[in-house]
């Protein structure tokens, strides 16, 4: 009798995982009704933004799609995020099968990204985050607004559980490219973050997912595109150069290098 049960509880471990680890008598825990509409709702308000699945498909696709990206790994170890209108985390998804492989630290700044182009657009003018660059410069106007706009650390996450946070509200402003604002019938249904590369090859990636998802704003896809002034001459939009920086499929050039220390 005792090698019976015994053969049961071990069938059970090895093949049932719904008999969970109170034993085979063991009930099913309970559902959080309240829990459940929450998550059900939060789902309703991204119904137009692309799934997790598709926005992960999107960003291992988008490298190949339009010419080289540059950067430091060709746009291919990147962290994705996508917002609603409201800034509410809807999707999160990472080019590698193994999540911790890419920077840690992208999971965070892509969520961060894609609340600020969301934050800082409009239905009328969509703004990258690459053109919030100068603009956030000391001495220009926007300087020292990331400061009352702080990223939640609630947010954060181990790099395999980092969709947990979907339906929060992360904040952050983040300056750098990356960052851009969805449309859908000329309005602004939300925002995509990129990081895990360099801000450049970030804004090269974030900028193909948005069009193969067929989310560009009004004006197309390059209404809000990085600017270089090597390439544009000087603006109040101008994103500084990365290490090999490649924009819409042409060279620019290099990030100056250091010197004088």
């Amino acid at each position: 009798m005792r090698r019976a049960r015994a053969l049961a509880a071990g069938l059970c471990a090895a093949a049932l995982a719904g008999c969970g680890s109170k034993g085979p008598d063991a009930k099913p825990e309970a559902v959080d009704p309240v829990a459940a509409a929450r998550a059900a709702s939060a789902r309703a308000r991204c119904r137009d933004l692309p799934s997790a699945n598709d926005l992960q498909e999107y960003l291992r696709r988008a490298p190949a799609e339009g010419g080289e990206v540059g950067g430091m790994f060709g746009g291919k170890m990147e962290w994705a995020a996508l917002v609603n209108r409201d800034g509410e985390l809807c999707g999160v998804a990472v080019a590698t099968e193994d999540a911790a492989s890419v920077w840690p630290a992208g999971q965070a700044l892509a969520k961060a990204k894609a609340f600020t182009a969301n934050a800082f657009s409009t239905d009328t003018q969509p703004l990258s985050t690459a053109r919030l660059y100068t603009l956030g410069l000391p001495g220009h106007s926007l300087w020292g607004a990331s400061g009352p706009n702080a990223f939640n650390p609630g947010c954060l996450e181990t790099p395999a559980d980092a969709a947990n946070t979907q339906g929060k509200i992360c904040g952050g402003t983040v300056t750098v490219g990356g960052g851009v604002p969805l449309y859908k019938n000329r309005r602004r249904i939300g925002g995509l973050g990129i990081s895990g590369d360099t801000s450049c090859a970030d804004h090269e990636i974030a900028k193909r997912i948005r069009h193969v998802a067929q989310l560009d704003p009004e004006r197309g896809a390059l209404a809000d595109d990085i600017s270089y002034t090597v390439a544009e001459g000087a603006s109040v939009f101008t994103h500084p150069l990365c290490p090999n920086t490649w924009q819409n499929g042409r060279r620019v050039g290099d990030e100056p290098k250091a010197n004088g220390y």
